[in-house]
């Protein structure tokens, strides 16, 4: 393998970090915010930010995604917050496995797992640098594409539920580092305290940053962190965000703070409640995942 890895070399196409809405992935696009104001309600001026609904079908996704492109070019193209919404049938099942209170700890953290896994997926796509070469296969010599391994994603779970959706993440990424954030939410002010950062002094410019929250409320603990991650170097554009569930006021603190940045989840929710849990939600993530 390391012989063969001497032979590649990184195309002059590389892919670079984009906004722009890719015909190859019609199902992973963006869609502009006043197409579905009547879709989510409660999202009112949302300055910067788009949101990527998830229509009644396939066909019908790949027909409004394109609709918008034609319509509002800029919507894909500037530097607006994109909020991705996959429409993956297994995606709505480990959502709904989430929100059922019968859930037992164990089934309800793999759900998470399995969750994380989709999502990350979505959000690696036409992200990760590549390099290209040949190989001897079996039957004879193949021109081949791997992920460059000299260039890791890095992952930074928000715990500590965010350990349960990143889990997966070295199974669907081949090369990656882990960073640790510990964050606590005061019950009474609902404002993020740190207690474990495990983040770099500085990390290595152009990297890839995969920032794991599972439930984006209010957005306190998000936005924290992401402070954080510029501190060390880090730009909007290099950062997505993965999250099970999301609400407007986290979107919309995310989109006026953190221009170019990606968020993916699960589901959007309408409501947050006056002690900061997303309704319906699925409950405190983190308790949850490890019975406690």
């Amino acid at each position: 393998m390391a012989a063969a890895l001497r032979s590649l070399h990184r195309p002059p196409d590389t892919p670079q970090l984009s906004a722009t809405l890719s015909p190859r992935h019609p199902l992973i696009s963006s869609i502009s915010i006043p197409a579905i104001n009547s879709r989510f309600s409660l999202i009112s001026n949302p300055n910067n930010l788009a949101i990527s609904p998830k229509p009644k079908s396939t066909t019908a996704w790949r027909r409004e995604t394109l609709a918008a492109a034609v319509m509002d070019s800029n919507a894909v193209s500037d530097d607006r917050m994109l909020v991705m919404v996959p429409p993956h049938p297994l995606i709505k099942h480990w959502i709904s496995v989430l929100r059922n209170e019968q859930t037992p700890c164990t089934i309800f953290k793999n759900a998470m797992a399995e969750l994380g896994r989709l999502l990350i997926y979505e959000a690696s796509r036409d992200w990760l640098p590549t390099i290209t070469g040949e190989i001897q296969s079996p039957m004879g010599v193949a021109n081949v594409e791997f992920i460059d391994p000299r260039e890791p994603v890095a992952i930074v779970p928000i715990l500590r539920a965010g350990l349960a959706l990143a889990e997966h993440a070295g199974s669907v990424l081949p090369a990656t580092r882990t960073y640790h954030l510990g964050m606590r939410r005061d019950e009474t002010t609902l404002q993020p305290s740190v207690y474990l950062n495990n983040l770099p002094e500085k990390f290595p410019e152009g990297s890839r940053v995969l920032v794991v929250d599972p439930m984006l409320a209010t957005g306190g603990t998000i936005v924290a962190a992401i402070d954080l991650l510029k501190e060390r170097g880090v730009d909007n554009k290099q950062i997505k965000v993965i999250s099970a569930v999301a609400a407007p006021p986290a979107l919309q603190k995310l989109g006026k703070k953190f221009q170019g940045l990606h968020v993916y989840t699960g589901m959007i929710d309408p409501v947050v409640n006056e002690k900061g849990f997303i309704v319906p939600g699925l409950g405190d993530a983190g308790d949850r995942s490890f019975d406690t």
